[in-house]
């Protein structure tokens, strides 16, 4: 086959709409010619491809100890070994000198997913050990679409028993009993829509909270406390907290503050000035969010006290609580911070030693505990989990992620510079090269997102350094829409103020070719799912700015999907895009949705990969966008489609898989751009 597949065109508005026949026989056969084609088409890399996938393999640590976790008499901790794709998950007795130290002799094995996986598509869920560390509870999705079977191991005997419920979410919280779990079912659209109750050597389960809210998400938790069980309804506007003891799981749940449109809160229950209290953080008083608290007898809003105020410059992200302290995860500037409030002492923030990085509280560890572990990462620095003494604020690495073979951190420069959108605003932008690859046109991978107020805080990547070594500068687009800068960045790149997402990343790559950091022949572009969509609009508005492009179960056919409110999350997702049915919501997405804009133009080499059990973004998005692409444009550039038979949004589950769709792309990029492997 050297010819690309053509897709049959029928008449109507949406000419390739009979691409959602999930499992037709001539769906199933488009498909897979276009897999062939991809195949033909990057046959003479195979060996590059391999190449690739040796050098990301070499520079993992394969065979690897997790940092333990101290939890009452235990550590727990993971192992990876050379040639599984899966950690295997054990526990050992904790230490009497109170030190991490891993007794192999006496270790026991909880979970190995490479026997459970027996060589296919394997995600583990909830991983969750009973309090009297009896018992573990986990769930297994093995399609990749995101629905989970739910399973319970006795440890000492090491009996397995499955659970006998249907269409779960995945999530398995216990009670203080260790005998009561709490699960999630998903409804049709497959939205967490249901909280059970579920006693152990029980047939049945017992609903204990429903949210018919197609908005909603439902999900149940326990409180840092440890004391408290939460179950939380949350939109992407407005939010709704139920609360129960721990040790009364059949008791009547309260509800914090029934539900009012726009407000967003999240309770936390925990110990403030020796008292057990709910720390509450809300956007009552403002987008940034403030944190209050209430006292257990008087839990409801007209009690909260207001306890960290809201700050106009400042967003309040998170909270973490123990014994010790309040840990608060803010962003200012771009970037996170964490300032810790020690129980009667003054505050202090965490002194870091770049300029940009990605930063959270990985590990709160038991809840009497002195220290707490962070997370912390920069483009050209290896993660690194540093515990944190509360009290003082002193700093100890206790684990970086090696890089296996030769690394030096300071042969590569990480840099921070801005972009100034349409509207004048200006955009931050993350880059990482060798020293040598600046002052100089360079091949550059710019990556985007934009959505839902997720934020790209520069992380390091094993698998980026073989394109950095190949002379390449990789680049982070802080667009709007997403949270980078704090709520209000968030919203102006939503509902109607989606576009600025796309001009943003236009005026990104705009600024990188302005300054000389690349040149439009060399510039390739990327992002999935949201980011998918990204990349699908700025093809469509400025295609010859770039030389190729990367789409990964990209979200590009975002009017018919809205207009299905029978596909998952649908319904959930109008508050992020809008609801179509209303005609100037239809008209505002059809002048962005990269499916409907296809034109008679000539677009840059482009990739695009699938999932054909992906729940959240439908195969058919990315088959019917290549189809209307090959139909359209007047180029002849390569145009891929690969459809990940097995697998679902993430993509391939297992870790060498991973690796080698890494190396596809990274193959792929290379050949459009020229470059020799």
């Amino acid at each position: 086959m050297s010819q690309a597949p053509i897709a049959r065109a029928d008449t109507g508005t949406d000419p390739y709409r009979w691409l959602e026949n999930r499992d037709a026989e001539d769906v199933l056969a488009y498909l897979k010619a276009e897999n062939t084609y991809l195949e033909e088409q990057l046959a003479d890399q195979a060996e590059l491809r391999e190449t690739l996938f040796q050098e990301i393999k070499g520079r993992i640590r394969e065979t690897d100890l997790s940092l333990p976790s101290p939890w009452g008499p235990w550590l727990y901790y993971q192992r990876t070994t050379a040639g599984d794709e899966y950690p295997r998950h054990y526990r050992c007795p904790r230490p009497l000198d109170g030190s991490l130290t891993v007794d192999e002799s006496a270790e026991q094995l909880l979970l190995d997913p490479n026997e459970l996986a027996g060589g296919g598509f394997l995600s583990l869920g909830a991983f969750s050990i009973s309090q009297d560390h009896s018992k573990l509870a986990y769930s297994l999705d093995r399609e990749g679409d995101e629905i989970y079977r739910l399973f319970v191991k006795d440890l000492a005997s090491g009996a397995v028993s499955e659970l006998p419920f249907d269409d779960c979410d995945g999530s398995m919280t216990w009670a203080n009993d260790s005998q009561t779990l709490f699960y999630g079912e998903l409804d049709d659209t497959h939205r967490p829509h249901k909280i059970y109750r579920h006693r152990l050597g029980e047939t049945g389960s017992a609903a204990v909270f429903h949210d018919p809210d197609g908005r909603f998400f439902v999900h149940c938790y326990r409180a840092s406390s440890e004391r408290q069980l939460v179950i939380l309804s949350h939109s992407k506007t407005t939010s709704e907290a139920w609360v129960l003891s721990a040790d009364q799981p059949e008791g009547n749940w309260t509800c914090l503050a029934p539900r009012q449109e726009d407000h967003e809160y999240f309770p936390d229950h925990g110990l403030y000035e020796g008292q057990w209290r709910w720390l509450i953080r809300s956007n009552q008083a403002g987008i940034n969010f403030a944190l209050y608290h209430a006292s257990e007898a008087e839990p409801g809003r007209e009690h909260w006290q207001e306890l960290v105020p809201h700050d106009d410059a400042v967003m309040l992200e998170d909270v973490s609580l123990n014994a010790e302290a309040l840990t608060l995860t803010l962003r200012e500037s771009g970037l996170p911070v964490i300032e810790v409030r020690p129980q009667g002492a003054q505050p202090y923030r965490l002194q870091l030693p770049d300029a940009a990085y990605s930063l959270h509280v990985q590990n709160s560890l038991e809840f009497t505990s002195t220290v707490i572990r962070v997370r912390y990462e920069a483009l050209n620095r290896p993660a690194q989990i540093r515990q944190l003494t509360l009290a003082d604020g002193s700093q100890t690495v206790l684990k970086e992620t090696p890089v296996e073979g030769p690394f030096d951190a300071d042969a590569y420069e990480s840099r921070r510079i801005w972009a100034t959108a349409q509207d004048g605003t200006q955009i931050p932008i993350s880059l990482v090269g060798r020293r040598d690859s600046f002052g100089k046109p360079a091949p550059l991978y710019l990556y985007g997102y934009g959505a839902y107020g997720h934020s790209l805080d520069p992380w390091f990547s094993h698998a980026r350094l073989s394109l950095l070594d190949r002379g390449f500068v990789f680049a982070i687009a802080h667009v709007r829409g997403g949270g980078d800068l704090g709520e209000a960045w968030y919203r102006a790149g939503k509902l109607e103020h989606k576009p600025n997402t796309f001009t943003d990343f236009i005026a990104c790559a705009e600024q990188l070719l302005a300054d000389g950091y690349t040149t439009s022949q060399r510039l390739a572009i990327s992002g999935g799912s949201a980011g998918g969509l990204l990349i699908g609009a700025v093809l469509n508005l400025r295609p010859e700015l770039f030389g190729a492009a990367i789409a990964e179960v990209p979200f590009v056919d975002v009017l018919n999907t809205m207009l299905n409110a029978d596909l998952p999350l649908t319904v959930t997702e109008y508050d992020e895009w809008g609801d179509p049915n209303h005609p100037e919501v239809h008209e505002r997405i059809k002048a962005y949705a990269p499916y409907e804009n296809v034109r008679a133009q000539a677009y840059p080499p482009l990739l695009v990969v699938a999932g054909y059990n992906d729940s959240r973004v439908q195969y058919w998005e990315a088959a019917k966008w290549v189809a209307k692409l090959r139909a359209t444009r007047t180029d002849d550039s390569l145009l891929l489609l690969k459809t990940e038979f097995g697998a679902g949004h993430g993509g391939m589950s297992g870790r060498y898989q991973a690796l080698k769709d890494v190396a596809l792309e990274y193959a792929f990029i290379l050949k459009v751009l020229d470059l020799a492997g």
